[in-house]
């Protein structure tokens, strides 16, 4: 039982709650056992006040000793002394105790000094003598003074700690049961059904049906929940997609051995047909060529990606500039625009990087600059510049292109969606970044406008081992 209270959020509420009101009650109890407690000396004071007053009048020295010791007892006290400015009055019950255990000066005593005292009485009373003095109102008196035993006054303090304890408790037990009902409904409840929600969507997330249903809740917890059915659905989405992409994938690599024979027996028809005299076959032929070219790409590309076939790069230093060099030979023979490309490449620039998958990751960024030159009027121009940052090299490729439309930019990196020349796969960019994401870098798009666009290699160096 007090294992499962401990270890849940419920239990441990009401534990906390009792115990905060137990100690709210505590400062409570113990001001107001220390004001009882001088209340309790204070009737004394009193009805010893009461019990001398005929005494002090005129004629009060005609009064008989059995009435002024009747009175004094009815008070409870031993001795009554009164203080006048020139002399002193004692008034006796029966002889004076032998010892004295406690002095309490009403007249110096505060809140404080009440707790103290009514603490002690509480522990340490029950069979000792007080001498209590106080301020009086008997005319001509400065004080008065009372011997008084204090098993009356512990017993009355004692039943008035134990009602008020029993009364601390009562109202902390009610009070934790409220706030523990209040706090279980707004805040307990909602949480256990957030967590249940998360329990159960995490055991089947592909069960739409699991999905929270968000309240109307304005506060946190409804934030929280909204917040929560989102990302489930996001993420309930995002399996769907990638089942869809698994079955795409699976499929592709049935049909591609079928599709390359039927490539291939394409080929070779259109190499027949190249050699062929006839103007419009010659007109015909290039193109029918280029398009399967694009169609082997395609298949050829889209599986690559689908299975994440790329192997963990095989890194070496090297001098980059060569490689930018080759990789722009291969983008301007094949580019249907004359495009001019700058390499400013330090020539003793070295990079640590797989030298196949860094120029497939530049080869894709030229050609992609290239393509954007190829409506652009004004003096198409590629520059590609470098430098080194501590244990990064920063590799940037800049056009003078249209730029990227505001539609792609934020899924320029995505499969299949960043593509934007007929043809196209789209699958450049987002072969090029998880190539430099291997490496432990990033491809980012710096700046794009009608001017043109600026992209960013990031490579960072092998870890010292």
């Amino acid at each position: 039982m007090w294992r499962l209270v401990a270890h849940s959020l419920s239990g441990r509420l009401l534990l906390l709650t009792i115990f905060y009101v137990m100690i709210t009650q505590v400062f409570t109890f113990v001001p107001s056992i220390g004001r009882y407690y001088a209340s309790l000396l204070e009737q004394h004071i009193e009805s010893a006040e009461i019990a001398i007053l005929p005494f002090t009048e005129p004629g009060g020295k005609q009064l008989s000793a059995s009435l002024r010791n009747e009175l004094l007892q009815r008070a409870g006290a031993n001795a009554v002394m009164l203080k006048r400015p020139e002399q002193r009055e004692l008034f006796l019950v029966s002889e004076m105790p032998a010892k004295i255990n406690v002095t309490i000066d009403l007249r110096k005593a505060g809140l404080f000094g009440d707790m103290e005292l009514a603490i002690d009485s509480l522990i340490e009373g029950g069979n000792r003598v007080l001498h209590v003095i106080a301020p009086t109102r008997i005319k001509g008196a400065e004080a008065i003074e009372v011997i008084v035993g204090d098993s009356t006054i512990h017993e009355k303090l004692v039943d008035y700690s134990r009602r008020l304890i029993l009364l601390a408790l009562l109202i902390s037990l009610v009070t934790a049961l409220l706030v523990f009902a209040s706090l279980f409904l707004i805040l307990v409840r909602p949480m256990r059904r957030i967590t249940r929600a998360m329990l159960e969507f995490r055991s089947n997330p592909e069960d739409a049906s699991r999905v929270i249903s968000a309240s109307s809740r304005r506060d946190e917890i409804g934030i929280a929940e909204r917040e929560l059915a989102a990302m489930q659905r996001d993420i309930y989405a995002s399996l769907q997609q990638r089942a869809r992409l698994a079955a795409l994938g699976t499929a592709v690599a049935k049909i591609q051995h079928d599709l390359r024979n039927i490539l291939a027996s394409a080929q070779l028809a259109s190499d027949r047909l190249s050699s062929v005299a006839d103007p419009v076959v010659q007109r015909l032929a290039p193109r029918l060529v280029a398009s399967i070219d694009h169609a082997v790409a395609l298949a050829t590309n889209t599986l690559r990606y689908g299975r994440a076939e790329e192997t963990p790069p095989e890194r070496r230093r090297f001098l980059l500039r060569p490689l930018i060099d080759e990789a722009a030979q291969a983008v301007l023979a094949d580019a249907s625009a004359p495009v001019t490309l700058v390499n400013e490449v330090d020539p003793l620039l070295e990079i640590d990087a797989d030298s196949e998958q860094l120029f497939r990751i530049v080869l894709n960024l030229l050609r992609n600059a290239a393509q954007a030159l190829e409506k652009e009027t004004r003096a198409p121009e590629i520059v590609v510049s470098a430098k080194r940052e501590t244990r990064h090299v920063l590799i940037d490729i800049a056009d003078n292109g249209p730029g990227v439309p505001p539609a792609l930019r934020e899924r320029l990196f995505q499969a299949f969606v960043a593509s934007t020349r007929p043809g196209g796969s789209g699958l450049g960019l987002a072969i090029s970044r998880d190539l430099a994401r291997a490496h432990g870098g990033d491809i980012t798009l710096v700046s794009t406008s009608e001017k043109g666009s600026r992209f960013r290699i990031d490579i960072p160096d092998r870890e010292a081992h």
